[in-house]
């Protein structure tokens, strides 16, 4: 199949994933290497209209994040405002303010928009 046109079926794209997978080690510099590039765009632009991912809900990312630097409920209080207010946010039953997200931005490093979401008040 020749790669000079975009991916429009499930076929094209299947066989893309094949000569990905043909051409993976394809040395720099060559004409190998340079379809391998081709393909991977093509592919990407493929799956990002066919399977596009959804942002996380924002009470997921902070929990990820937590996780990430293993911090605990008791960590969030600083961004959240109390602990009662961490169980609240946590069991969906307030939403994150403004003021909230900017200190979630600021000291997690969470996007702020992935934080907005659903969940601005």
């Amino acid at each position: 199949m020749s790669y000079n046109k975009l991916l429009k079926t499930e076929d094209d794209y299947n066989a893309a994933l094949k000569r990905i997978e043909k051409l993976f080690d394809a040395e720099q510099g060559t004409a190998e290497a340079d379809e391998l590039e081709l393909l991977v765009a093509l592919v990407e632009l493929y799956e990002k209209e066919h399977f596009p991912i959804d942002a996380p809900d924002p009470v997921s990312a902070i929990k990820f994040r937590m996780e990430q630097e293993n911090l605990t409920n008791e960590d969030l209080v600083q961004y959240l405002g109390s602990k009662s207010r961490v169980s609240e946010i946590f069991s969906h039953k307030r939403s994150l303010s403004i003021s909230m997200i900017k200190k979630l931005v600021a000291g997690l490093h969470i996007p702020a928009e992935v934080l907005l979401g659903a969940s601005v008040m």
